[in-house]
């Protein structure tokens, strides 16, 4: 048994999308077409629909709460993110590994997997605690305001400490994507976004017997809510295991964690410098003043009405990619790519044509609360930003689907290197030159560099997919041919 790649296929065409009701049918029934992957994706994209709406209370009664929690909010919890994201990264790939293996038929192959992503989220969260303290100073260097440093510091080390519960749950989440029972995931998120909702609220204003603990009350709802989801999930799992007769996987098996390692190394990386690229960005805007980072924020945090579903359809994306590989039959996953692409365009294009004609309704629920005069200059800005999103949200689709399809083959090494490099000489480095100093281009500029990152990102993966390399690669053990 050997890894490797298999002879090399033609290169891929763009195919056109279905235009009369015939082939829509067809499109519709074929494998890998919108009928299977729309049964895959939309209990994920209403997970991810749910926790867009959860961060986004979150968010309005930090803002109710006060501005400075709101602004502290998102580079504290980009960077407890950033540092937690490459083991996020590196245990949920295993849905890669668990897509392949129930495409091959091997059940007790992708129990196993499971359990080497654990143990390995056992280490990360160990390694993270030693790393922790570097947060403070981080934030020192930035140069943000005492107040808001303090805020950050606070909410940034809640998150550190619970690194378990978020890396050990994308391990345990990924043998259900990469088994298509996102069913269960729904209803496991549901049940965690209701307990972070409810304690945000109790938490955060000190409702009735529990204290007032403002940003950090915040950051313990998501620890909590998420242990509740990882300990539910974890019991699912047990439950599948000995139904398959594989309580055996739970066993030590160094070749297959080497091998997860081998090709989620890459993806958690990955997953690290984007979220270091987006962290960096929001550290280089707090330069430009609260007002401007609260804006950011806000405007990000409204950009995942978009972003978070169509994270969904990746995921998705890359099961039916990965279970067609893993029984040979590239042509299903090149359908089910394409399927996700026009579903994911026609869901941005709606929410893209909300940020243009109302952003006011959007931006309205955090205003109830928030102080009007400070706010005034926060929706002005966050208002022109939302048109930046609408422009590159349509090329986001493609980035998310695209990609996530080369990581369900393995290609997780052209990702990183490619999002990760266009990311600092496209989005980074123009901004530090030309926006955030003195003189500069300021915010609109600098959100400019953002959408064209996107749109160059979108294109790049594009010619990748078409090369169609991927159609030969595995993750898993295959025969020798």
């Amino acid at each position: 048994m050997v890894l490797g790649e298999r002879p090399p296929l033609p290169a891929l065409t763009i195919p056109p999308p279905p235009v009369t009701r015939t082939a829509l049918r067809e499109w519709w029934h074929a494998s890998g077409g919108y009928r299977e992957v729309l049964q895959l994706a939309w209990p994920l994209i209403l997970s991810q629909g749910a926790n867009t709406i959860l961060q986004m209370v979150d968010r309005m009664f930090l803002t109710w709460h006060s501005p400075e929690a709101l602004a502290a909010s998102g580079p504290s919890g980009a960077l407890a993110f950033t540092i937690q994201s490459v083991f996020v990264g590196l245990a949920g790939y295993a849905a890669v590994f668990v897509a392949q293996y129930t495409g091959a038929d091997k059940p007790r192959q992708a129990v196993a997997v499971i359990w080497q992503a654990l143990y390995l989220s056992v280490l990360a969260a160990l390694l993270i605690l030693l790393i922790a303290p570097v947060g403070a100073s981080i934030f020192r260097l930035a140069g943000h305001d005492p107040a808001i440093q303090h805020l950050e510091v606070t909410y940034y080390d809640i998150f550190l400490y619970g690194s378990f519960t978020f890396i050990g749950s994308a391990a345990v989440t990924a043998y259900f994507i990469g088994r298509g029972i996102t069913r269960v995931l729904l209803w496991i998120n549901l049940v965690s976004i209701t307990c972070n909702g409810v304690l945000d609220y109790l938490l955060i204003f000190g409702i009735g017997p529990f204290p007032e603990m403002g940003i950090a009350g915040a950051a313990w709802a998501s620890v909590i809510a998420q242990s509740v989801a990882l300990l539910i999930a974890f019991g699912i799992f047990l439950r599948d295991a000995r139904e398959m007769h594989a309580e055996g996987g739970w066993k030590l098996d160094v070749p297959l964690m080497g091998r997860l390692l081998r090709f989620g190394y890459a993806n958690g990386v990955q997953i690290m410098l984007d979220m270091i690229g987006w962290t960096g960005f929001m550290l280089l805007l707090g330069r430009l003043g609260a007002t401007a980072l609260a804006a950011t924020n806000l405007a990000f945090q409204l950009n995942c009405i978009a972003f978070l579903p169509i994270m969904g359809l990746a995921m998705a994306t890359s099961t039916l990619v990965g279970q067609s590989l893993g029984r040979d039959d590239p042509q299903a996953a090149n359908h089910a790519t394409w399927s996700a692409i026009h579903i994911g365009l026609l869901f941005t294009a709606a929410i893209g044509a909300l940020y243009v004609l109302i952003p006011d309704v959007l931006i309205a629920p955090f205003a109830v609360k928030a102080d009007p005069v400070a706010f005034a200059a926060v929706r002005e800005q966050v208002v022109v930003m939302l048109r930046f999103v609408a422009a590159y949200c349509l090329f986001d689709v493609c980035n998310l689907a695209f990609a996530g399809a080369l990581k369900g083959a393995g290609d997780t090494l052209f990702v990183m290197l490619l999002s990760s490099g266009l990311g600092v000489t496209i989005m980074l480095v123009p901004t530090y030159l030309w926006c955030v100093r003195p003189g500069g281009l300021g915010v609109y500029g600098a959100w400019f560099f953002i959408t064209l990152f996107v749109c160059v990102l979108a294109v790049a993966f594009l010619l990748r997919y078409l090369h169609g390399k991927w159609r030969t690669m595995r993750v898993i053990e295959q025969e020798v041919i």
